[in-house]
């Protein structure tokens, strides 16, 4: 028995153009289900919308537009009359050291990628909230499991989302919400050759470091080992699970860095832990506190 189309989810996905958000608007559709699509250049979305133009609405935005996040998605829940999961899924990388970027170039990385994202968050909250029900899907970086040098600014962005992401998670669940931050190794999509900043200054003394990983993006791009249609399969595998987990890690590089991560923070809490436990109060001294 086919599902009536106003009981078909709705998804509202950010940075639709190219890369993963692509890949999940294509999948979307596939499984059934009915997209607002979102780009700065909305004809780039004509495709997706010819899969099935009763499911599958192409609107123009851009996030680092603040006036523009809060119309396009009132506009997104008037179309079908409900958001069920928003994906933030619109942003660019910018690769340089902290010293080679200029003012401009961190400002509008950070627009894009954090405050775009709170902007659709903060725009859909009413809307999930008087549902009781809703998903917000962050799409989050490699780079906010464990930074690298020549992606400070970029990691930063994704970190602070990630932050974001964790208390909104907590203050939205006795609402029936919920949030998962979902962080990505390296897919073969156009990241690198198309989505990816330089910063607008080369100091030679920053080639051994942030030069180096600059250079080894470039050998990377087109040899990445992720599958975006896999990890779209695999968001909305998490969004319709029972259970959906706080974090979804994609990709085996992804996955492998995570344990390292965990393992190597977990040697330096044990190497600092007397050392940082000991800056409690005595009970003496709380005693002397209170008085």
């Amino acid at each position: 028995m086919n599902t009536p189309l106003n009981d078909l989810p709705v998804w509202l996905i950010t940075g639709c153009s190219s890369g993963l958000g692509r890949a999940l608007a294509a999948r979307v559709l596939a499984r059934g289900h009915r997209l607002i699509a979102t780009a700065r250049q909305p004809e780039t979305l004509d495709e997706l919308v010819a899969v099935d133009p009763s499911r599958c609405r192409a609107l123009a935005l851009d996030v680092a537009n603040a006036s523009q996040v809060a119309a396009v998605v009132a506009q997104a829940a008037a179309i079908f009359g409900r958001l069920d999961v928003v994906v933030n899924n619109a942003g660019y990388g910018l690769v340089g050291a902290v010293e080679e970027y200029d003012e401009a170039q961190i400002t509008r990385n950070f627009e894009t990628n954090f405050f775009g994202a709170l902007r659709v968050i903060r725009a859909a909250l009413p809307i999930l909230r008087a549902q009781r029900r809703g998903h917000f899907v962050n799409i989050s970086a490699a780079a906010a499991i464990a930074n690298y040098a020549g992606f400070s600014i970029y990691g930063a962005t994704k970190w602070a989302l990630e932050g974001l992401s964790e208390s909104l998670a907590a203050e939205v669940r006795p609402l029936g919400l919920k949030v998962t931050i979902v962080q990505p190794g390296p897919f073969r999509t156009e990241f690198i050759s198309r989505s990816l900043e330089r910063a607008s200054a080369a100091i030679p003394d920053y080639e051994a470091s942030s030069g180096k990983f600059q250079r080894f993006l470039e050998t990377m791009n087109g040899r990445q080992p992720g599958d975006p249609a896999k990890a779209a399969d695999a968001i909305i595998a998490a969004v319709e699970s029972d259970n959906p987990p706080p974090r979804l890690v994609l990709g085996k590089y992804a996955v492998d860095k995570t344990r390292r991560k965990l393992g190597s923070a977990a040697r330096e809490l044990d190497a600092a832990s007397a050392a940082g436990a000991a800056t409690d109060f005595t009970m003496e001294g709380q005693a002397e506190a209170a008085r």
